[in-house]
């Protein structure tokens, strides 16, 4: 059977296996593909990785379609994700209301899971939050990095530390067994990140990638893309 190729940041990895059956009931196709670090993606796609759509951030969205490598007129916002805290199930939340809540919190923990700190959209931000509070040196030892949100979030909801702390985009959090959302990140530390769906440049499947923005996007996906986590 033929699938449609994507390649998406985790973010949208949710929302996208909801609205799979959707998609099938009206292309007959699956979806298949890759979903990592943003940066990641955008360089497979740049290195000649085969992709019929991608879903990532806005601004790596325009500069794909600056380099020509997906189709300007198909590029579609769906939606806004934040960074955001999260904890083991059971494990107590969180509350932080400030910066200083917030350092107080990861100064506590014993162990910080995030996502690739150098081409992930939440681990660049971690990594940056982390030297804005001035604790970078200090929390070092007891930051775990993974590839991406979701591997990182699978390791918190595994890890046997007494006080671990994740970190990622609410939507892999939301998307994560054994993990819970604690909340977003305080005024003056928060992320909001829009995600971007097009069709590429290459597309052997350009309809259907069309299709699959288009139920992405819906006002029927409305719902949908709140529970993913989407704002």
């Amino acid at each position: 059977m033929k699938a449609l190729g994507i390649l998406s940041g985790g973010a949208a990895q949710g929302l996208v296996a909801s609205l799979a059956p959707a998609f099938r009931a009206e292309t007959g196709l699956e979806i298949t593909g890759e979903y990592g670090a943003v940066g990641g993606m955008a360089d497979r796609l740049r290195n000649g990785g085969k992709a019929d759509i991608i879903i990532l951030t806005a601004a790596l969205v325009a500069k794909l379609a600056e380099e020509g490598l997906v189709d300007r007129a198909s590029v579609a916002d769906v939606g806004v994700v934040e960074t955001a805290l999260a904890v083991r199930s059971g494990d107590p939340k969180v509350s932080v209301e400030t910066a200083e809540d917030l350092r107080n919190v990861l100064v506590a923990a014993d162990a910080i899971f995030a996502p690739d700190t150098k081409i992930s959209t939440a681990g660049i931000h971690v990594a940056n939050v982390l030297r804005q509070l001035g604790i970078a040196d200090a929390v070092a030892g007891r930051l775990k990095i993974y590839p991406n949100g979701a591997t990182a979030m699978r390791e918190l909801a595994a890890s046997r530390a007494s006080r671990p702390i994740g970190c990622t985009q609410s939507t892999e959090i939301i998307a994560t067994e054994g993990v819970e959302l604690s909340g977003p990140l305080p005024r003056g530390c928060e992320l909001a990140t829009t995600y971007t769906a097009a069709v590429t440049a290459g597309a052997e499947n350009a309809a259907a990638a069309q299709a699959l923005i288009g139920i992405l996007t819906s006002a029927d996906a409305r719902e949908s893309r709140r529970r993913a986590g989407f704002l």
